[in-house]
């Protein structure tokens, strides 16, 4: 899977927060986080300037740079960074760097300037008024993120792609959401998602709008859609969810779900795996959670669960209840 298609760690979707700045003059540090594009207004001001939807520092006037330290909302091994400068031409820091540490205690200024922190980005160029996908060094895991602006600027979001750290033994025995993005799932491909993002399947909590959802265009031909899930580990499937929140008049008709055991494979090289059916294809309804225990028709263990949608349409959250299989 391509390091670009990977979950962003530091998102406030998965509870990524941005907790100190050197300064937040003209914008504040909270925006380096939210899950949306950056946008533009224009003639819209503040009461210190021209507002922009990111974080920006005054211009420096003294010798040094600017910070801003962030929390993961999932610790984990991260493989880019893209320091997104939408929107800021002229006022974009003209290079950043990247540290991070794997920090255990509480998030206090104090304990995190005492923490080891390594350097899995040097000073880097940047371009304005664009996305700047930089490649790291020194995977983790991490929990935590110290992003240097050089000397200062606007920085319009950051993302952090990478893959979570999964506790093995903290899920083994207990009933679990095999496919939850905390648990270590992965939506590794779908067949569509011209209006809503596959990895939203398995974020956490409820959708609170379609915005939050896996949704496909209108089909007009033959077929249906589907989305691929890699489970954090191979388990036995004891209950399924399907929830269809905020899609009202472009829910899926119906929905299945097939299975298969093929652990560390490909999105190539599950296209041909031995899939088996879990759920017989079924009626959904609108805005609605749907829950399936008894009808599920196959357990596992499974490695990979595959959704089919009939024909198209949207769907907020899939989550796969089950128990790890025995190591």
């Amino acid at each position: 899977m391509d390091t670009l298609e990977l979950p962003d760690l530091v998102s406030a979707r998965v509870g990524g927060r941005a907790l100190y700045a050197s300064d937040e003059f003209f914008a504040p540090r909270s925006c380096l986080v939210k899950p949306e594009p950056a946008v533009f207004i224009p003639g819209k001001y503040t009461e210190r300037g021209k507002w922009m939807d990111g974080w920006e520092t005054r211009r420096r006037r003294t010798p040094g740079h600017d910070w801003c330290v962030l929390e993961l909302g999932l610790r984990g091994r991260l493989y880019v960074a893209d320091v997104d400068t939408s929107h800021f031409v002229g006022n974009q820091p003209e290079q950043a760097s990247l540290e991070a540490c794997d920090h255990r205690g509480p998030s206090t200024r104090a304990a995190l300037e005492l923490a080891p922190w390594t350097l899995v980005l040097p000073p880097s160029r940047l371009a304005p008024g664009v996305s700047n996908p930089l490649r790291l060094k020194g995977e983790g895991p991490f929990t935590h993120v110290r992003l240097n602006i050089f000397p200062d600027g606007g920085v319009a979001r950051l993302r952090l792609r990478g893959e979570v750290a999964v506790d093995l033994a903290r899920l083994r025995g207990r009933l679990v959401d095999l496919a939850a993005i905390e648990n270590g799932g992965l939506v590794l491909g779908a067949s569509d998602m011209h209006f809503g993002a596959k990895e939203h399947l398995i974020l956490p909590g409820r959708a609170s709008s379609m915005a939050e959802g896996w949704e496909t265009r209108r089909r007009r031909g033959p077929g249906h859609d589907w989305a691929l899930v890699r489970l954090g580990a191979p388990g036995r499937v004891e209950k399924v969810e399907i929830d269809t929140a905020h899609f009202k008049g472009n829910f899926p008709e119906s929905a299945a779900l097939e299975g298969c055991l093929a652990p560390g494979a490909s999105l190539a090289a599950l296209a041909s795996a031995s899939w088996q059916e879990l759920l017989p294809r079924t009626t959904l309804r609108a805005h609605a959670r749907h829950d399936f225990a008894k009808q599920l028709i196959a357990h596992g263990p499974f490695s990979h669960v595959r959704l089919l949608i009939y024909p198209d349409g949207g769907v907020s959250r899939l989550r796969i209840h089950g128990r790890l299989d025995p190591p």
